[in-house]
């Protein structure tokens, strides 16, 4: 026989052999533990979920891509020298962080060369499905190039794009010097049907020569609670950390045809 705390056994039956006298814990003291229990439970589950998110950016930023890629992009890019088209690869590396960063929210591509190299990237089926399952835990599809809508607020795959490439190079999104490498690399090179951004709205306004986006016109201010802080961004200008391509990714000039490559998200 079992006793408990409010049951104390007779003083004859204290010493019978086969009897105990279990103190049971009160009902307070079992919800502290289970609340301990469920706390523990929870600070376990978010240290593995950042330590996922941080070993899939580590993954996708010393991604090698497949032999014979660059190869590809040169027969549709033969402008393009092989550190010109390292450097597109560096791109397309950024926009999967972006997409990564984001919690795989539904991205724009805002370049015309870097989705020509993303394109070709997934002609390599079974490469691009194992990147995609590693990096991601789901397929990232692509979606055609397509232009920009004139009214920016309805570009929400650009603005997400822009704000999270902003924040990998240390750029202030809304009031950037600068432009992150994704939205400079077409202009660099002055590709025909690229697409051309400029960092300053006023630049924007001044600008004769074709068709050329403001980035901080993507800023949104519904999502700034992101970039609250100016410790985000090292200071209050921008910082040349962030990337090691930010000695090109330094701005544009001319003009060219506008628009948004391809857009990514979902499953």
């Amino acid at each position: 026989m079992v006793w408990t705390r409010n049951q104390a056994p007779p003083p004859k039956l204290r010493n019978r052999p086969g009897a105990s006298w279990r103190i049971h814990p009160s009902s307070k003291q079992a919800s502290n533990m289970y609340f301990i229990l469920f706390a523990l439970s929870m600070v376990l589950l978010l240290m593995w979920h950042r330590l996922r998110k941080a070993a899939r950016a580590d993954y996708i930023r010393s991604y090698m891509f497949p032999p014979g890629l660059l190869d590809k992009l040169h027969k549709v890019r033969p402008e393009l020298n092989l550190k010109d088209r390292q450097l597109v690869a560096h791109a397309l590396r950024q926009f999967f962080q972006v997409y990564h960063q984001s919690g795989y929210r539904h991205i724009a591509m805002p370049s015309q060369v870097v989705d020509d190299l993303w394109h070709e990237f997934i002609l390599y089926t079974k490469n691009y499905q194992a990147f995609c399952k590693k990096a991601f835990g789901r397929y990232l599809h692509h979606t055609p190039a397509s232009a920009l809508s004139p009214l920016l607020r309805n570009n929400d795959g650009l603005r997400t794009c822009w704000r999270y490439a902003c924040l990998e190079e240390n750029i202030n999104p809304k009031h950037p010097t600068r432009l992150p490498l994704l939205f400079a690399l077409d202009a660099k090179w002055n590709l025909a049907n690229g697409f051309y951004y400029t960092p300053d709205c006023s630049q924007l306004a001044a600008s004769s020569i074709g068709t050329v986006h403001c980035g901080a016109g993507f800023y949104s201010s519904d999502l700034s609670s992101e970039f609250t802080s100016s410790s985000d961004f090292g200071n209050s200008s921008d910082s040349s950390g962030g990337s090691d391509s930010s000695g090109d990714s330094g701005g544009c000039s001319g003009g060219c045809s506008g628009g948004c490559g391809g857009g990514g998200g979902g499953d």
